[in-house]
Protein backbone atom coordinates (compact mmCIF):
# COMPACT_ATOMS: atom_id res chain seq x y z
CA UNK A 1 0.00 0.00 0.00
CA UNK A 2 1.23 3.19 -0.67
CA UNK A 3 1.88 5.89 2.06
CA UNK A 4 -0.72 8.43 2.84
CA UNK A 5 1.47 10.77 5.17
CA UNK A 6 5.14 10.56 5.01
CA UNK A 7 6.96 13.01 7.70
CA UNK A 8 11.00 13.35 7.07
CA UNK A 9 13.06 15.10 9.48
CA UNK A 10 10.31 17.13 10.44
CA UNK A 11 11.49 19.23 13.50
CA UNK A 12 9.76 22.30 14.60
CA UNK A 13 10.33 25.20 16.84
CA UNK A 14 8.70 28.22 18.82
CA UNK A 15 11.17 30.76 18.91
CA UNK A 16 14.11 28.30 20.92
CA UNK A 17 11.59 25.85 22.20
CA UNK A 18 11.87 22.56 20.27
CA UNK A 19 8.48 21.17 19.93
CA UNK A 20 9.43 18.48 17.47
CA UNK A 21 12.34 17.48 16.69
CA UNK A 22 13.56 15.04 13.58
CA UNK A 23 10.64 13.35 13.71
CA UNK A 24 10.39 10.16 10.76
CA UNK A 25 6.73 8.74 10.42
CA UNK A 26 5.30 6.87 7.72
CA UNK A 27 1.78 6.37 7.84
CA UNK A 28 -0.52 3.95 5.49
CA UNK A 29 -4.15 3.92 4.62
CA UNK A 30 -6.69 1.77 6.26
CA UNK A 31 -5.81 1.81 9.93
CA UNK A 32 -7.25 3.39 13.38
CA UNK A 33 -3.90 5.14 14.90
CA UNK A 34 -3.52 6.31 18.52
CA UNK A 35 -1.14 9.19 18.49
CA UNK A 36 0.20 8.62 22.19
CA UNK A 37 1.59 10.80 24.58
CA UNK A 38 1.84 13.17 27.74
CA UNK A 39 0.33 16.97 26.96
CA UNK A 40 3.10 19.10 25.97
CA UNK A 41 4.88 16.10 24.29
CA UNK A 42 4.17 17.58 20.54
CA UNK A 43 1.07 15.72 19.66
CA UNK A 44 -0.42 18.71 18.69
CA UNK A 45 2.15 20.24 17.08
CA UNK A 46 2.40 16.95 14.38
CA UNK A 47 -1.35 17.01 13.82
CA UNK A 48 -1.42 20.85 12.90
CA UNK A 49 1.70 20.49 10.33
CA UNK A 50 -0.30 17.14 8.62
CA UNK A 51 -3.02 19.43 8.34
CA UNK A 52 -1.11 22.43 6.85
CA UNK A 53 -1.86 24.61 9.80
CA UNK A 54 2.04 25.48 10.59
CA UNK A 55 5.08 25.13 8.80
CA UNK A 56 8.23 23.13 9.71
CA UNK A 57 11.27 24.64 10.69
CA UNK A 58 12.96 21.87 9.17
CA UNK A 59 12.18 18.44 7.30
CA UNK A 60 9.08 17.86 5.36
CA UNK A 61 5.32 16.51 5.76
CA UNK A 62 4.03 14.94 2.45
CA UNK A 63 0.42 13.53 1.93
CA UNK A 64 -0.03 11.42 -0.57
CA UNK A 65 3.22 12.45 -1.73
CA UNK A 66 2.57 16.14 -2.23
CA UNK A 67 2.87 19.17 0.51
CA UNK A 68 0.30 19.94 2.36
CA UNK A 69 -2.19 22.48 0.13
CA UNK A 70 -5.71 22.56 -1.91
CA UNK A 71 -5.55 18.89 -2.44
CA UNK A 72 -4.73 17.96 0.91
CA UNK A 73 -7.21 19.87 2.94
CA UNK A 74 -9.97 18.26 0.82
CA UNK A 75 -8.45 15.15 1.73
CA UNK A 76 -8.27 15.43 5.64
CA UNK A 77 -11.03 16.09 8.13
CA UNK A 78 -9.64 17.47 11.32
CA UNK A 79 -11.24 17.46 14.55
CA UNK A 80 -9.24 20.28 16.48
CA UNK A 81 -9.05 20.18 20.22
CA UNK A 82 -10.78 23.24 20.67
CA UNK A 83 -14.14 24.76 19.71
CA UNK A 84 -14.04 26.79 16.39
CA UNK A 85 -17.42 27.45 14.95
CA UNK A 86 -19.77 30.68 16.15
CA UNK A 87 -21.71 30.45 19.01
CA UNK A 88 -25.04 32.56 16.71
CA UNK A 89 -24.99 29.94 13.90
CA UNK A 90 -27.27 27.12 14.25
CA UNK A 91 -26.37 23.54 13.64
CA UNK A 92 -28.28 23.16 10.17
CA UNK A 93 -25.94 26.40 9.32
CA UNK A 94 -22.47 24.71 10.04
CA UNK A 95 -23.69 21.64 7.65
CA UNK A 96 -24.66 24.05 5.11
CA UNK A 97 -21.05 25.22 5.68
CA UNK A 98 -19.75 21.89 5.52
CA UNK A 99 -21.95 21.14 2.66
CA UNK A 100 -20.34 24.41 0.60
CA UNK A 101 -16.42 23.49 1.20
CA UNK A 102 -16.31 19.86 1.04
CA UNK A 103 -17.59 17.54 -1.82
CA UNK A 104 -17.16 14.68 0.57
CA UNK A 105 -19.17 15.87 3.19
CA UNK A 106 -22.66 13.52 3.31
CA UNK A 107 -25.25 15.86 5.00
CA UNK A 108 -28.15 13.13 5.30
CA UNK A 109 -25.58 11.01 7.62
CA UNK A 110 -25.00 14.22 9.88
CA UNK A 111 -28.75 14.78 9.81
CA UNK A 112 -29.51 11.48 11.19
CA UNK A 113 -26.52 11.26 13.82
CA UNK A 114 -28.17 14.82 15.52
CA UNK A 115 -31.78 13.40 15.36
CA UNK A 116 -30.71 10.04 16.89
CA UNK A 117 -28.81 12.21 19.86
CA UNK A 118 -31.67 14.27 19.86
CA UNK A 119 -29.93 17.73 18.72
CA UNK A 120 -32.35 19.73 16.74
CA UNK A 121 -31.10 21.57 13.57
CA UNK A 122 -32.49 24.66 14.10
CA UNK A 123 -30.93 24.64 17.67
CA UNK A 124 -27.85 27.61 18.12
CA UNK A 125 -24.36 26.60 19.40
CA UNK A 126 -24.84 28.99 21.95
CA UNK A 127 -27.41 27.02 23.74
CA UNK A 128 -25.87 23.62 23.51
CA UNK A 129 -23.91 21.62 26.55
CA UNK A 130 -20.31 21.68 25.82
CA UNK A 131 -20.99 17.99 25.11
CA UNK A 132 -23.21 18.34 22.69
CA UNK A 133 -21.38 20.81 20.97
CA UNK A 134 -18.70 18.44 20.99
CA UNK A 135 -20.61 15.59 19.14
CA UNK A 136 -22.11 18.23 16.46
CA UNK A 137 -18.19 18.71 16.12
CA UNK A 138 -17.32 15.70 15.60
CA UNK A 139 -20.55 14.09 14.09
CA UNK A 140 -19.81 17.01 11.32
CA UNK A 141 -16.06 16.03 10.89
CA UNK A 142 -17.16 12.22 10.67
CA UNK A 143 -19.85 12.79 8.07
CA UNK A 144 -17.06 13.43 5.75
CA UNK A 145 -16.03 10.70 3.21
CA UNK A 146 -11.83 11.92 3.99
CA UNK A 147 -8.88 10.04 3.29
CA UNK A 148 -7.44 11.20 6.59
CA UNK A 149 -9.28 11.75 10.25
CA UNK A 150 -7.09 13.95 12.15
CA UNK A 151 -8.85 13.69 15.66
CA UNK A 152 -7.15 16.00 18.72
CA UNK A 153 -8.48 14.44 22.01
CA UNK A 154 -11.43 14.04 20.87
CA UNK A 155 -12.39 12.34 24.45
CA UNK A 156 -10.51 14.62 26.89
CA UNK A 157 -12.48 16.19 29.46
CA UNK A 158 -15.79 14.56 28.60
CA UNK A 159 -17.75 11.86 30.98
CA UNK A 160 -17.79 8.31 30.10
CA UNK A 161 -20.81 8.18 28.69
CA UNK A 162 -20.13 10.66 26.08
CA UNK A 163 -16.83 8.85 25.30
CA UNK A 164 -18.50 5.95 24.39
CA UNK A 165 -20.74 7.60 21.73
CA UNK A 166 -17.34 9.62 20.48
CA UNK A 167 -15.70 5.54 20.52
CA UNK A 168 -18.63 4.57 18.26
CA UNK A 169 -19.53 7.26 16.37
CA UNK A 170 -15.52 6.89 14.91
CA UNK A 171 -15.85 3.09 14.31
CA UNK A 172 -19.44 3.04 12.47
CA UNK A 173 -18.78 6.37 10.35
CA UNK A 174 -15.33 6.65 9.34
CA UNK A 175 -14.45 5.97 5.92
CA UNK A 176 -12.66 2.51 6.04
CA UNK A 177 -10.58 2.61 3.12
CA UNK A 178 -8.71 5.83 5.16
CA UNK A 179 -7.33 6.18 7.69
CA UNK A 180 -7.84 7.47 11.59
CA UNK A 181 -4.86 9.42 13.90
CA UNK A 182 -6.08 9.97 17.20
CA UNK A 183 -4.15 11.68 19.48
CA UNK A 184 -4.74 11.54 23.28
CA UNK A 185 -3.28 10.55 26.78
CA UNK A 186 -6.59 8.69 28.25
CA UNK A 187 -5.50 5.18 26.30
CA UNK A 188 -7.61 2.97 28.56
CA UNK A 189 -11.07 4.25 27.00
CA UNK A 190 -9.18 4.00 23.42
CA UNK A 191 -6.91 0.82 23.30
CA UNK A 192 -10.07 -1.08 22.35
CA UNK A 193 -10.39 0.50 18.95
CA UNK A 194 -6.44 0.87 17.92
CA UNK A 195 -4.56 -0.77 15.35
CA UNK A 196 -1.48 0.82 15.94
CA UNK A 197 0.39 2.99 18.43
CA UNK A 198 2.88 6.11 17.98
CA UNK A 199 4.35 6.93 21.52
CA UNK A 200 5.76 10.43 21.29
CA UNK A 201 7.38 12.31 24.46
CA UNK A 202 9.19 15.88 24.19
CA UNK A 203 8.78 16.00 20.21
CA UNK A 204 10.29 12.51 19.55
CA UNK A 205 8.67 9.42 18.28
CA UNK A 206 9.60 6.76 20.82
CA UNK A 207 7.46 3.96 19.21
CA UNK A 208 5.62 3.21 16.25
CA UNK A 209 4.00 -0.54 16.28
CA UNK A 210 1.11 -2.45 15.31
CA UNK A 211 -1.37 -3.19 18.68
CA UNK A 212 -1.11 -6.60 18.93
CA UNK A 213 3.12 -6.98 18.47
CA UNK A 214 2.91 -4.33 21.59
CA UNK A 215 0.95 -6.42 23.69
CA UNK A 216 2.71 -9.55 22.81
CA UNK A 217 6.08 -8.15 23.24
CA UNK A 218 4.94 -6.69 26.20
CA UNK A 219 3.09 -8.96 28.22
CA UNK A 220 1.19 -5.39 28.83
CA UNK A 221 -2.21 -3.55 27.84
CA UNK A 222 -1.01 -0.33 25.80
CA UNK A 223 -2.36 1.46 28.86
CA UNK A 224 -0.55 -0.26 30.88
CA UNK A 225 2.77 0.56 28.73
CA UNK A 226 1.98 3.85 28.29
CA UNK A 227 2.10 4.50 32.08
CA UNK A 228 5.37 2.49 32.54
CA UNK A 229 7.14 4.48 29.90
CA UNK A 230 5.87 8.08 30.69
CA UNK A 231 5.55 7.66 34.23
CA UNK A 232 7.31 10.78 35.30
CA UNK A 233 5.41 12.83 33.00
CA UNK A 234 2.25 11.37 33.54
CA UNK A 235 2.38 11.59 37.34
CA UNK A 236 3.02 14.37 39.49
CA UNK A 237 3.22 14.27 43.04
CA UNK A 238 1.10 10.91 42.69
CA UNK A 239 -1.58 12.60 40.56
CA UNK A 240 -2.16 12.31 37.29
CA UNK A 241 -1.19 15.09 35.50
CA UNK A 242 -4.20 15.84 32.51
CA UNK A 243 -3.30 19.67 32.02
Amino acid sequence: MGELVACRQLTKLYGRKEALQNVDLTIEPGHIIGLLGPNGSGKTTLIKLICGLLQPTEGEVLINGNRPGVDSKAAISYLPDKMYFADWMKVSDLMSFFEDFYKDFDRVKAENMCQTLGISLDDKMKKLSKGNKEKVQLILVMSRKAQLYLLDEPIAGVDPAARDFILDTILNNYNEEGTVIISTHLIADIEKILDEVVFIQKGRILKHEWVDDLREQSGQSIDSLFREMFHADVYEGGKENVR
